[in-house]
């Protein structure tokens, strides 16, 4: 089982960046998937933003616009950590942030189909 930690969130102006991290506990982080989520206020569903696999650190996004060419994901086998970074932080950003981690083939965007969750961190983007 791993134990997953984020950070990095804040409260910041619009244009800024933030640069999340998800900490595992589990030294066999390289085998997991990791995927970026956001819950924004008075959502029910938390949202996909995209994932790196594990065997190649492949990187997946949300085809939308929402978060195209401003978010990257990353991860560091070595520091057993996954980062997101959001650049051009927009109001729109404003939500939880949560990473997930889950040892499987290819890159899921459902939330379902991850056991391992972090505690999420908030993001705040003022106008």
């Amino acid at each position: 089982q791993v134990r997953l930690v984020e950070s990095g969130g804040g409260l910041v102006q619009a244009g800024d960046s933030l640069r999340l991290s998800c900490a595992a506990s589990d030294g066999a982080f390289s085998n997991y998937n990791v995927a970026w989520f956001r819950q924004a206020p008075g959502e029910e569903e938390r949202e996909w933003i995209g994932g790196i696999t594990w065997m190649n650190s492949r990187t997946y996004y949300v085809d939308s616009d929402s978060v195209k060419g401003r978010f990257t994901i990353s991860r560091d086998n070595s520091k057993s950590t996954a980062f997101l970074q959001m650049n051009s932080l927009e109001p729109e950003d404003t939500a939880v942030y949560y990473c997930a981690a889950e040892q499987t083939i290819g890159m899921s965007d459902n939330y379902h189909s991850y056991r391992y969750w972090g505690q999420g961190t908030q993001v705040t983007v003022s106008s």
